[in-house]
Parts: C-alpha cells; structure tokens; sequence
C-alpha cells in the first residue's frame, strides 16, 4: 500500500494547479521559501500616502490604531461690535456713560456737588446704608456711583429688579441697575431695527444728564448744575463705532 500512496501522491503534485498552490503558500517555510509568495514583497518602498495607510504603522498619529483626532466642538464666537471685537455692546455703551458721569472715581463716584460725603467708598456700602446716607444729608445733590444714580431712581430700580437692600452697592448691582435704564431707553427696539440711532441717544440723555444733546448742551442743562460733559461728536462717532450700521 505505501507505494501506491506515495505514486498518488507524486501524481498529484505533477498537477499544475497543486504545484501552484503550493509555490503560492501565504507562509512560504522550507524548500518553498525560495518561491513567489501570495503577497509579492515590494522591491521599493511605498509611497507616503500609501505608508500612511498602512494597518501598523511607526507613528502614533497614522494606522488603523492612531488616536482619534479632536472633535471637541470650538468655543462659542464672542459677539463682535465692528472694530471693537470680544466686548458686548452693552458694555461699551456703559463705559460710554461712565466716561460722561463718573470719569475716573467711576464705581467709587460721589457727585462733586456732595459737601457730606459717604462714610465709605460706595462699593463697600450696602443698598441701604446708601439710602441712610441719602437720608441723613438733606439739602444736597446725592448722585452716586459710576452711572451717578439719584435717590428717585436708585429706589426705584432697587424695587423694580428686587434687589434686597442688604446687597452691596458694587460694581455688578451697578452695572445691573444700567442696565435696567438701558432698557428703559429702548435698548432692544434699538437694537431690533425700531428705533434710529439718534432716537435712541435722545433717549439715553434723557436719562443721563452728561450726555449731549446735538445742540452740545445737556437735556437738563442748568438745571441743578447739570450740563453735558462730553460733545455731540464725540458722543456720536462712539455710538457709531459701538453700533456701526
């Protein structure tokens, strides 16, 4: 019987297509190593685009197993007014105010007028201290702050957003506070195309007694003292670079 088998054995492998897939091994070992394999090795390298592409491949960044680039979502764009990039509009347009009543002393301001002034700074005071200020020195001017609020209007604004009068008098009540006149002047019909711009800064000085009017003068010019602090151009170029268009 050995004979037989090795005789099939050897007929079978003088068949062209055994011998072929025998020479064709994908893991050529022994005598077949010396032929062609399933998978030809390149006799030059692959290009960088095909390397790239590669399952197992040197670097990190490139292959079937590289890290996963970064989808974090980019951060939210900060609103832009023209020229003056990455500050809300609404704050320009304090510090435009603050620059007609304040100047310098800006959160701190107590109306030059004032012959008793505040025990403290105004920002360390509380709501109601202010209020025991005002009451305790009558006959005087009392505009306060870095929008220079006067007593009917800080009670009214205090009442108006709920404020609890033990709450510091600081820079972000204040700010709070402006903002609450901003949109009492019509501030998002402004900004929603219903009102002009020079309708709006009519507004705003009537509000704000250091604001011009464009005759220059204050809308409550001499009235207690009162006049405008800053010119008509100025006032205008300003809203126009804080609200261009």
């Amino acid at each position: 019987m050995f004979p037989i088998r090795r005789l099939i054995i050897l007929a079978l492998l003088a068949l062209p297509g055994v011998a072929a897939a025998q020479s064709a091994s994908l893991f050529p070992h022994g005598d077949s190593a010396a032929r062609t394999p399933l998978i030809p090795v390149r006799a030059t390298p692959l290009s960088g685009q095909a390397r790239a592409a590669s399952l197992f491949v040197g670097k990190d960044t490139e292959g079937l197993f590289a890290a996963l680039p970064d989808r974090t979502p980019p951060p939210p764009r900060q609103t832009t007014t023209g020229p003056l990039s990455g500050i809300s509009a609404t704050a320009l347009l304090r510090s435009l105010i603050a620059e007609a009543e304040s100047g310098a002393d800006s959160y701190d301001a107590v109306i030059h007028g004032a012959k008793v002034k505040p025990p403290k700074r105004p920002t360390d005071l509380t709501v109601q201290q202010v209020y025991d200020w005002i009451d305790a020195t009558p006959g005087q001017p009392h505009a306060i702050g870095r929008y220079q609020f006067i007593p009917d209007t800080l009670r009214r604004l205090v009442d108006k957003v709920g404020v609890n009068p033990a709450t510091r008098f600081d820079a972000k009540l204040q700010d709070r506070l402006a903002d609450e006149l901003l949109a009492e002047a019509g501030m998002l019909a402004f900004q929603r195309g219903e009102l002009t711009r020079r309708s709006f800064m009519y507004r705003l000085a009537k509000i704000w007694a250091g604001l011009p009017l464009p005759s220059g003068e204050s809308y409550y010019e001499g009235y207690a003292g009162n006049k405008a602090t800053m010119t008509w151009a100025r006032f205008d170029s300003a809203m126009a670079q804080i609200f261009p268009g």
